[in-house]
């Protein structure tokens, strides 16, 4: 039997890391953990601070009673509501702006249904220049039009109404609608369509039994955007309202501030109801506007 040479048997087996070798990687692998964790943290802390202290600052002086220097609102008062409410007409105000913002929100989601099916379905000459069009209005500042869209209002009659800002809201947020909706049908099978139209549906009956059940986190992410855009006008609505029972929230938070001293409580109460509403908006539809931001209309 002849003997294995050093070749035959192969490298020899490395040896084990020490233990001394083993805790210095240990050691690095924990600073690098931590290092991860100071990246991550610090950013987050600083935001959160940026972001909720003002909104603790507003709700401290909201619910704070009037003189009061305390840090802490207490005890808890709802003075400032009740005099921005009622003394200051926040309830015409308030009302105002629902109407404004859902009539916007109806009225932006039906037009972007109907517009955006024909941009994913549809095909005609000069689509792809329409689409251009539409998302280059999006660069146009709302200031430069107030002139333009003062003067047609005025014309028809249409300043210090409502409905001078439904227009003027609706306009300027379809462009968005539009875009948007198209590109949640797209994501719809055809072949969901063609099969309903098999079964004897025309494109309508097609459209609402197939299509508009599977665009409901599409519906709630345009009307959310819509809803918020018109709440939130302020430019608008300074512009085209005069008569102080038309105006709209943001326009009555501008008036709370004097010009040679401020109501803070009311100010901040103020602050706090306009809001509220979209705080429980999105408090409700967080989990259809994902879906509708992300995945598309179509699910599985």
């Amino acid at each position: 039997m002849s003997l294995a040479t050093r070749d035959d048997v192969g490298p020899a087996p490395a040896a084990p890391p020490t233990r001394h070798a083993t805790g210095a990687h240990a050691a690095r692998k924990r600073r690098r953990s931590v290092g991860d964790r100071l990246m991550l943290w610090v950013p987050l802390t600083l935001f959160l601070l940026f972001t909720l202290v003002p909104l603790y600052w507003m709700v401290l002086f909201a619910f704070r009673p009037t003189g009061s220097t305390a840090l802490v609102p207490w005890p808890i008062t709802l003075e400032n509501f009740e005099r921005v409410w009622e003394g200051s007409g926040f309830g015409v105000y308030f009302r105002n702006s629902i109407a404004v913002a859902v009539a916007s929100l109806v009225v932006s989601t039906v037009i972007g249904m109907l517009g955006g099916y024909a941009l994913a379905r549809l095909s005609f000459r000069g689509k792809n220049v329409f689409l251009v069009i539409m998302l280059c209005t999006q660069f146009i500042p709302g200031a430069m039009m107030l002139i333009p869209l003062f003067q047609i209002f005025n014309g028809l009659y249409l300043t210090n109404s409502l409905w001078s800002l439904i227009i003027a809201d609706t306009v300027f947020h379809l462009p968005l609608s539009l875009v948007l909706m198209a590109g949640f049908i797209r994501n719809v099978p055809v072949s969901l369509e063609e099969s309903a139209q098999v079964d004897g549906c025309g494109r309508i009956r097609a459209f609402c039994a197939v299509v508009l059940p599977l665009l409901k986190p599409g519906i709630v992410a345009v009307g959310s955007f819509a809803f918020i855009s018109a709440w939130n006008n302020f430019l608008f609505a300074i512009m085209f309202i005069s008569s102080q029972d038309r105006f709209t929230v943001p326009v009555g938070l501008s008036y709370l501030l004097g010009e040679f001293g401020s109501d803070f409580g009311a100010l901040a109460a103020g602050g706090l109801i306009a809001v509220a509403p979209v705080v429980v908006l999105f408090a409700y539809v967080q989990r259809f506007l994902i879906q509708g931001l992300s995945a598309g209309a179509v699910k599985g």
